[in-house]
């Protein structure tokens, strides 16, 4: 099962058990959203990616110039442990860790979420690559990719059991457009994927791809 299909089934459950409002509420944020994003003014492919140093899962900093020493980079950019579809991707990418590590390319998650958060993230999708946190989306506003989600989705949230400000450490509600980046060993971007509509992500598969043109 391709990691879209997955997505669309996880996206018709979700379709079945919400409310209409709370439907209603994200499809307008999302119309919205896609009237007002210029994906030109986002990371682009042959631009340099911004260096970043940012604290694991566990708390330990790790550098984009450690990451590097050891080769290309490939780099999700997710929403946080709340979002199923996020955890859809970051398991399909789990399953492609071992070719990755064949060819010498390094996997990296990124999420606004504090370090705990982070974890959590980590434990739940059983992950053995690190989970990075992007505090304030600090790395994710330098690549044009952060979203301020509207205000009538913090009560949707809460009614989720999210809690926003334990899990990012502010109230917000900024999280990136889950986006996929390759990164060469020299820190130029080579390709990059995003889409607004967060039930949309980069197929594992094409992600492989990617590293074989490298």
């Amino acid at each position: 099962m391709s990691l879209q299909t997955s997505l669309e089934s996880a996206y018709a459950d979700f379709q079945k058990a919400a409310p209409q409002p709370v439907l209603d509420t994200f499809s307008a944020g999302i119309t919205e959203l896609k009237t007002t994003f210029n994906p030109a003014k986002a990371i682009q492919p042959g631009q340099a990616f911004p260096a970043f140093t940012l604290p694991s899962a566990t708390g330990t900093p790790i550098s984009s110039a450690d990451l590097l020493s050891k080769g290309p980079l490939l780099i999700s950019f997710y929403r946080g442990e709340w979002c199923p579809f996020c955890n859809l991707e970051l398991r399909a990418l789990q399953k492609l860790l071992p070719e990755l590590k064949a060819r010498n390319v390094s996997l990296v998650a990124i999420s606004p979420q504090l370090p705990d958060a982070s974890l959590s993230t980590a434990e739940k999708n059983a992950l053995d690559f690190p989970v990075l946190s992007d505090v304030r989306n600090k790395l994710a506003r330098e690549l044009g990719i952060v979203w301020t989600q509207p205000k009538g989705f913090g009560p949707i949230f809460q009614g989720f059991g999210v809690d926003w400000e334990k899990s990012y450490g502010d109230e917000l509600l900024e999280v990136p457009i889950p986006a996929t980046v390759l990164v060469d060993k020299d820190g130029v971007v080579r390709e990059a994927f995003l889409d607004v509509d967060y039930t949309k992500r980069l197929e594992p598969a094409t992600a492989l791809e990617w590293v074989e043109k490298l």
